[in-house]
């Protein structure tokens, strides 16, 4: 009863809100609380709800100040030599534009952080994607996919996981990993590639006022053939070349024009950028620093002359998050703290900058809460552990001598409909303990348990999502319709390429 009970609950959160019938916030309450009583235990549904809010509580708290950190190294402009570069390499290109979402992404992945790498990767490249009209879904789809690629890092949380579980050492785990887990990365790139050519043939390239057109545009019908051979989609809007103007201000980031929407793939529909008047012509480098601004370079809060003290704040911040001198919270709350002195001296300027950010922090941490129930009543009644102890029952006996592939085909499903800590330390024994019985090496079923983290980190029990789509003011329910096709496919590659090495 409490296995069909699990699955529907489940079932019916996600088809609720992929349906737009429910906000995540309630349907992450409601949903629980209505299914807490048709299991009986409605009584119990408030021991359920604080024990869920104790265990998330301080991911909640890591979350609000690391938003406020953030947030306000890209006031102060850390941030801007990043887009530069990102913007230089682009070229108002939706190809590079999407791609270089994946290496930025994988890239600062290498902290560890989930939440840490969608706030950088999102400030970084939001206004790029809303300048060009691109899909907004296909950032965080890509983002998220690259990132869940990189969560298997020894310091990233799953690979210690699996390595306490089963009493192994990570790095026996990990190293032999790297090759299949590269594979998947590259993947994930040409996913990117193949998601840019559709975006450039929906909106067209923009051509910054004084830069030539890129070389590597091919003609429409080009790119619709290249695009249907990868990945059978259909067609969409025409080709169209249009001419950027000048940057728009800080806050709107540049506002696109008011061309007819074009609807594209699964992703909330963005118009088109429509033609306007070209600024002075200009050298290519200079288009991409003053006439295709992402940040407004004369914001009032740039910090200058605080530049090298603020990257030395965030270094030693991600130094110390990695060695674990801290708690993760405390070590952001103790930087937004310093940070915000530092750069912000006088009172006015530090409550303007934390009410600047109070929308985000209120979103994420709302949504955080909200989630503690949906756990807190999975893990209180033993939904969770009736159906994973359903799942490997219904495992057939032929199958006891390929349980690593056993254990990668069901790492998908139940790392995203749990969290990490429940998969590793409740099913993966079990896991373990059936192949063994079978002379499956635990060192297999622990890389095995690692493939399905591309999808993991879509799950809606991932507290790092909700900072992905609430900064990309992206509908979950999109950003879930949209990903997890591409992060399963991920996670299948990932599984093939370490079957054929020969790793798991």
């Amino acid at each position: 009863m409490l296995t069909f009970l699990g699955f529907a609950m489940i079932a019916t959160f996600l088809v609720l809100i992929m349906m737009k019938k429910m906000s995540p916030i309630a349907a992450l309450v409601l949903i629980p609380a209505l299914f807490c009583v048709f299991a009986g235990k409605g009584a119990h549904l408030g021991d359920y709800v604080i024990e869920g809010v104790g265990k998330l509580a301080p991911t909640a708290a890591m979350l609000m100040f690391a938003i406020v950190y953030f947030g306000l190294m890209i006031d102060v402009g850390l941030f801007d030599p990043i887009v530069r570069g990102i913007l230089r390499f682009c070229k108002a290109d939706p190809v590079r534009v999407v791609v270089g979402t994946a290496v930025l992404a994988a890239i600062v992945s290498l902290d560890g952080d989930g939440s840490t790498t969608f706030m950088i990767t999102v400030s970084a490249m939001y206004p790029l994607y809303k300048r060009l009209g691109l899909s907004l879904v296909v950032m965080t789809g890509v983002a998220a996919t690259a990132n869940g690629v990189m969560n298997t890092l020894p310091w990233g949380g799953p690979t210690a996981r699996a390595a306490t579980a089963l009493k192994l050492d990570a790095a026996d785990i990990f190293v032999p990993m790297i090759p299949a887990l590269a594979v998947g990365l590259l993947f994930v790139f040409a996913l990117a590639y193949v998601l840019g050519l559709r975006e450039r043939r929906r909106v067209g390239v923009l051509t910054l006022p004084g830069q030539k057109a890129p070389e590597d545009v091919e003609d429409v019908e080009d790119v619709k053939d290249v695009e249907e051979d990868l990945v059978g989609a259909t067609a969409g809007s025409a080709d169209q070349s249009v001419s950027a103007g000048s940057a728009g201000s800080a806050g709107s980031a540049g506002s696109v024009g008011s061309g007819a929407p074009a609807e594209p793939s699964p992703a909330a529909p963005f118009p088109s950028p429509s033609p306007s008047t070209s600024a002075p012509a200009a050298g290519p480098d200079d288009a991409a620093e003053d006439g295709f601004q992402g940040l407004d370079p004369h914001r009032p809060t740039l910090r200058p002359r605080l530049y090298w003290f603020n990257a030395g704040l965030t270094v030693a911040l991600l130094a110390a998050m990695i060695m674990e001198l801290l708690p993760i919270p405390v070590l952001f709350l103790l930087g937004a703290a310093l940070a915000l002195t530092v750069n912000f001296p006088h009172m006015p300027d530090q409550k303007a900058r934390i009410a600047a950010h109070a929308d985000n922090v209120l979103n994420v941490a709302g949504m955080v809460f909200a989630a503690a129930v949906f756990t807190g009543v999975l893990t209180g009644t033993g939904m969770v552990k009736h159906m994973a102890d359903w799942l490997v029952g219904a495992i057939p006996e032929g199958m006891g001598p390929h349980m690593a592939l056993v254990t990668g085909l069901l790492s998908l499903p139940l790392t995203y409909f749990m969290s990490n800590d429940g998969f590793y330390f409740g099913v993966l024994p079990v896991l373990a303990e059936a192949g063994a019985a079978h002379g499956v090496s635990p060192l297999e079923i622990a890389r095995a348990s690692l493939v399905g983290q591309a999808l993991h980190m879509s799950s809606p029990l991932v507290p790092a999502v909700y900072v992905l789509v609430g900064m990309a003011k992206v509908e979950f329910g999109d950003h879930t319709r949209f990903t997890v096709k591409w992060a399963a496919l991920t996670s299948l590659v990932v599984l093939a390429a370490g079957m054929l090495f020969g790793i798991i």
